[in-house]
């Protein structure tokens, strides 16, 4: 198995992603957040605190 790399600098709501492929951002609150990876997919997670359920849907293709 390989070497990975991943931090996450908080500021707010937002949250910037470091990783070994790139950077990559998050804004959202408590329940609800979007988020856009390093190397361009976004999805939207919505979960429900303290349960451990989520869902999760990637938004159109990568550009």
């Amino acid at each position: 198995m390989g070497w990975s790399y991943r931090k996450a600098i908080r500021m707010g709501p937002f949250r910037i992603n470091l990783s070994k492929k790139g950077v990559g951002h998050s804004v959202g609150a408590r329940g609800a957040r979007y988020t856009r990876s390093a190397d361009g997919r976004r999805q939207v997670t919505f979960r429900i605190p303290g349960t451990g359920l989520s869902w999760r849907r990637s938004l159109g293709r990568r550009r």
